[in-house]
């Protein structure tokens, strides 16, 4: 009797510990046809996430076939892509008190900083993206982290167009499971629009 119940126990014990294993394992895991938005405040979690993304040191002005006819605010850019020296754009940032500090500089010497304060609501996209990951055999969401605020100063080369209020709208963009992680996000864009000033950035992060 006692033996059976031992073997019993041992059983049940051995069950719960590949339940526990299974369901911490699939925390993360994606299902099919995900497709979630969520906005709300940043919390100490999401702010250290947002201190962990870097980015990358290169930077490109987005730019369709209206050239500079279709954007504001960067007279110093549009001189120098008429002289043909703007050349490459490359970027430093720094994130300290909650806030993005975005420095652009010009192959020709010009440079200017963005400064954006993280606002009080962030949104996070997560979607399906109806593949598989080939590693895990997960499925494999493409994630943003989405923040609009407003612009707090910018100087350089983006003093004349930055005006209250002008806004931005800054996104990581990424792919993964249904946990976010900082390596996750590849890449980012960067809007800035206003009376005065309408134009974006991109360019990737660091991984």
């Amino acid at each position: 009797m006692l033996k059976n119940q031992l073997l019993a126990a041992l059983f049940s014990l051995i069950c719960v510990i590949s339940l526990s294993s299974t369901t911490f394992g699939c925390a993360c895991c994606s299902e099919r046809g995900t497709y979630n938005v969520w906005t709300g405040k940043p919390d100490a979690y999401h702010l250290g996430l947002i201190r962990e993304i870097k980015f990358g040191k290169a930077a490109e002005l987005y730019m369709t076939e209206a050239a500079f006819e279709s954007i504001r605010g960067l007279a110093a850019l549009q001189k120098e892509s008429d002289a043909g020296t703007m050349g490459d754009l490359s970027l430093v940032d720094m994130f300290t008190n909650n806030t993005w500090q975005m420095t652009i500089k010009t192959a020709g010497g010009k440079s200017g900083t963005l400064t954006l304060p993280v606002p009080s609501k962030m949104t996070i996209f997560k979607a399906d993206t109806h593949e598989k990951s080939e590693e895990s055999g997960e499925i494999t969401v493409y994630k943003e982290f989405q923040f609009k605020g407003t612009v707090a100063s910018g100087s350089g080369i983006f003093r004349g167009g930055i005006v209250r209020p002008t806004t931005y709208s800054l996104v990581f963009q990424g792919r993964g499971n249904n946990c976010d992680n900082a390596e996750d996000f590849a890449h980012w864009r960067l809007d800035v629009l206003g009376s005065k000033a309408s134009y974006a950035f991109f360019g990737k992060l660091k991984s």
